[in-house]
């Protein structure tokens, strides 16, 4: 998870005495603190984004405190201003409050009230810090790879496909575990085509009634059928000029395989009902979770309709065989979850980091921000994952044990080197190892410089 720096505590106060126990107050309380006897000598400290709160007195020689809170908006609008004031401005104070300060607090007050409205001011803008970070990261990264995250050799020739793909007219088969991100793909190849401008239309054939099915594939006139009160415009149409997402292809009923099958031959569609064929131009790209070859063999699935749509094929790799990944796309759904549920995003610990990389994801990347929700939410412990699923290792999985561990330890060293911004001596006494196994074990598992870049970098 990339760190904003530490957010400080700007105290402006006149009074020696009162600054003195102030800073004390605060100290203890766990803050750094910069105190200053007046705005004069703090202003240079306040900047756009930067990582700090403001505790301000509002009556002070030379610029008040009111005066410096306008000053502060028209720089950073979202910069926290806690004003300080005596018995009788509360009024003054209120006024403050609806020019934009964070929250004021009236003399005398206790230390524990001043540290809790401090500690809030300072969560609020450690949120702001993060999630402008979170926004110059996604418009920093550019096309495919801002929607196709990952940095493993795996989504590196995912993406490759996609684009090579994505210039072409052809039909393409999409296999994948559930939650690998096949409608993610699909996306990403009508996005990067010329049909574009047109409708993506996805179509899910696990949860379509047989009764349904060719109604919606294909459309129906108006009383084509008892409740056909209107036309319909099947999907197929819909989609002309765009592209049809057929999503869980190996559910489809056999009988609308065959109708599918002649569709996609003919390039047009009869609806329901009627005897005139409707041209049709869009892209097919069909998804399953299942191996259709293997299926058509079994004769669960028609042959001639697998090697229609088979023309070309992009299979996603399951997230246990791109453990490397993990810490990025964890770091993004976070920071995408802190952002919506308007909650500080919360950084993993490394038990925690090592508990997401021992895990077996069953359900993928779907699963990974699940758990990401929750981990901003509050309502995961120290355990991020269930016990169940965890790295055994996972059923299923190709690769043997010594791959495994090198894949494991490859992307804890990226996620120290991240964490500490390439400064391999601070990495290797995070991970506890001479500096010169760190440098051979970089040098030997080939890992990039731009691999352990932050996300907000």
């Amino acid at each position: 998870m990339s760190e904003i720096t530490a957010i400080r505590v700007l105290l402006v106060e006149d009074d020696a005495d009162v600054r003195l126990s102030v800073t004390q107050a605060l100290t203890l309380a766990g803050f750094e603190v910069e105190p200053f006897p007046s705005v004069e000598r703090a202003r240079a400290n306040i900047s756009f984004g930067a990582p700090a709160v403001v505790v301000c007195d509002v009556r002070l020689p030379g610029v008040s405190g009111t005066d410096w809170l306008r000053e502060v908006r028209t720089i950073d609008a979202e910069l926290p201003v806690i004003l300080v004031t005596g018995h009788g401005h509360i009024a003054m104070a209120v006024e403050a409050m609806r020019e934009g300060a964070y929250d004021f607090i009236e003399k005398p007050f206790s230390s524990e009230r001043l540290v809790a409205i401090v500690r809030h001011a300072i969560e609020r803008r450690r949120l702001t810090l993060q999630v402008r970070s979170l926004r110059d990261a996604l418009e920093n990264w550019h096309g495919i790879q801002a929607v196709l995250i990952g940095r493993s050799a795996q989504m590196q020739q995912v993406r490759r496909t996609v684009m090579t793909l994505a210039e072409t007219s052809a039909d393409v088969l999409i296999y994948g575990e559930t939650g690998t991100g096949k409608e993610l793909v699909a996306r990403c190849l009508h996005d990067h085509s010329e049909r574009r401008r047109q409708h993506f239309v996805p179509l899910n054939c696990g949860g379509l009634p047989e009764s349904l099915a060719e109604s919606e594939l294909f459309g129906h006139e108006a009383g084509a059928f008892t409740s056909a009160n209107r036309m319909r415009v099947g999907k197929f149409e819909y989609a002309n000029g765009g592209t049809l997402f057929l999503d869980e292809i190996e559910s489809m009923p056999m009988a609308v395989q065959i109708k599918l099958l002649r569709a996609l031959q003919e390039r047009t569609v009869e609806r329901i009902g009627s005897n005139k064929a409707i041209p049709f131009d869009c892209r097919v790209v069909a998804a399953s979770k299942d191996d259709l070859k293997d299926l058509s063999d079994r004769q669960k699935f028609r042959a001639d309709l697998y090697y229609r749509i088979g023309v070309a094929f992009i299979e996603l790799p399951p997230l246990r065989e791109r453990r490397e990944d993990i810490p990025l796309l964890f770091e993004h759904f976070t920071l995408l979850a802190a952002s919506r549920y308007e909650r500080a995003a919360p950084a993993p610990s490394r038990a925690q980091l090592a508990d997401l990389m021992a895990y077996a994801w069953p359900g993928n990347v779907r699963e990974l921000r699940n758990v990401a929700d929750r981990f901003v939410l509050g309502l995961l412990g120290e355990r991020l994952t269930q016990t169940r699923g965890t790295f055994d290792p996972p059923a299923g999985l190709p690769r043997g044990l010594p791959q495994q561990v090198e894949s494991f330890e490859r992307a804890v060293i990226v996620e120290e080197l991240r964490r500490h911004q390439g400064d391999q001596p601070a990495t290797a006494s995070a991970l506890s190892i001479p500096r010169q196994t760190l440098h051979d074990k970089v040098r030997k598992l080939g890992i990039a410089a731009e691999e352990f870049k932050s996300t907000s970098e």
